[in-house]
């Protein structure tokens, strides 16, 4: 762009027009053009670069109208097919696997599942590890498909709410204080065996015991004393045969010596009673018991 100079004259006076002095020149040119372009073919090479990363990643991804790869986002919340990895906490209100298949939570140190309140404070955990499983909170409970309590444990107690408790181990079932049931039964074929090694073993009930064997016999053994007692009620042996073997025998000898033995007598009605032993028998002298 020419920037020209005029000069006024008065008219009759002839002026030469002067020379073109300075030039303007507006615009980029030389070393700074070619940085200039070279700038802008820098910045489209990283447009296209990025543009092309940007669908790769899409394509690799899967990403659809309807989620991401497996991730699929429905009415009823978000959907994973196949395998998923989780880095970090995932927070959910239900979690559950397909109609066709099995739900897996796998780890390579535990799998720690948290319920919270509202206050964010942890009111249960189950935590499951390579050599423990195990549960925090106030009541753990374990229900049949129809809802009935099957297995229920908290600070006071346990139970089991099965028609049928069955231990299958070899060595049977180690309780170190007492057990409360109606009944105890072995398998069948099997023997039943009630057994306390170090200490004495004891049954009650309010409205008798009845011990039963249906095939076999019944033995109980002690180091000590085997008491029988009943607080109200008679001692009933119903049987053909009642024998008492290891009974001490005492020797002939004269009258009124009894020798510190006694001799068992039988009540018309049942009832055994003692009679000091003598040379025959004194039953009818100490029959007066059976009265």
């Amino acid at each position: 762009m020419v920037r020209e100079q005029y000069t006024t004259t008065t008219p009759g006076t002839s002026l030469e027009r002067p020379k073109n002095e300075y030039i303007y020149k507006i615009g980029i040119y030389g070393w700074r053009k070619r940085c200039l372009y070279l700038f802008v073919l820098l910045l489209l090479i990283i447009l296209v670069v990025n543009f092309s990363l940007t669908i790769w990643i899409l394509k690799v991804m899967w990403f659809s109208p309807t989620g991401m790869g497996h991730l699929r986002v429905t009415k009823e919340g978000l959907r994973l097919e196949g395998e998923s990895e989780f880095l970090f906490p995932l927070y959910a209100k239900e979690i559950h696997s397909r109609v066709d298949s099995s739900l897996l939570l796998q780890s390579t140190h535990n799998v720690t599942v948290n319920a919270r309140n509202s206050n964010g404070e942890v009111t249960g955990r189950l935590n499951v590890g390579p050599k423990m499983v195990e549960f925090h909170s106030q009541q753990f409970q374990i229900n049949s498909k129809d809802g009935k309590p099957l297995f229920t444990v908290d600070e006071n107690e346990v139970v089991i709410g099965t028609d049928k408790l069955r231990v299958t181990g070899p060595e049977g079932a180690l309780f170190e204080h007492s057990v409360e049931t109606p009944l105890v039964k072995a398998e069948a074929f099997k023997q039943l065996r009630l057994e306390s090694p170090t200490r004495s073993l004891s049954m009650d009930a309010p409205r008798g015991i009845n011990i039963k064997a249906q095939a076999g016999n019944i033995e109980a053994l002690s180091q000590m004393d085997i008491k029988l007692h009943s607080s109200d009620g008679v001692l009933l042996l119903d049987a053909e045969t009642v024998r008492l073997p290891k009974l001490p025998e005492g020797a002939r000898g004269g009258s009124g010596m009894s020798q510190g033995l006694y001799e068992i007598c039988v009540c018309p009605d049942g009832k055994l009673y003692l009679s000091v032993a003598g040379v025959g028998s004194t039953c009818q002298e100490y029959s007066r018991v059976c009265q």
